[in-house]
């Protein structure tokens, strides 16, 4: 059995360094790599997808198209899941920590709010 996720990621890693790229590309590739760094991490089919899908240079190609002058990180992380994996969405949640994670101490549970950042598209 192939093991997807370190072959995704050594193909991400590799294709990152040598890729050629817009500013626009430039600006957010290493978010994006983290990102889809990420997902490959939790899910098999996605990184067997990244594995035998297009190179990261042409993500970051279809991640920046008709984005005008901005982009949110939500979008930009779809439209890189997307190009690997057509009709796959993401969800994304963010807390908010109050008071610092060193001040509650490590054992503390985290306490927060948490956001649905779909309800604010």
């Amino acid at each position: 059995m192939a093991d997807y996720e370190t072959d995704a990621v050594q193909k991400l890693d590799a294709e990152y360094k040598k890729g050629s790229y817009d500013k626009y590309a430039q600006a957010m590739r290493g978010a994006v790599l983290k990102a889809l760094k990420d997902f490959v991490k939790q899910d098999a089919e996605f990184a067997q997808a990244v594995v035998q899908g297009g190179s990261f240079e042409d993500c970051m190609k279809a991640v920046a198209k008709n984005c005008g002058s901005s982009i949110s990180d939500l979008d930009a992380y779809r439209k890189a899941v997307q190009f690997y994996f057509p009709g796959a969405e993401i969800r994304m949640t963010m807390t908010i920590d109050l008071i610092g994670g060193a001040a509650a101490g490590e054992d503390a549970p985290p306490k927060g709010v948490v956001l649905d950042l779909w309800a604010l598209i």
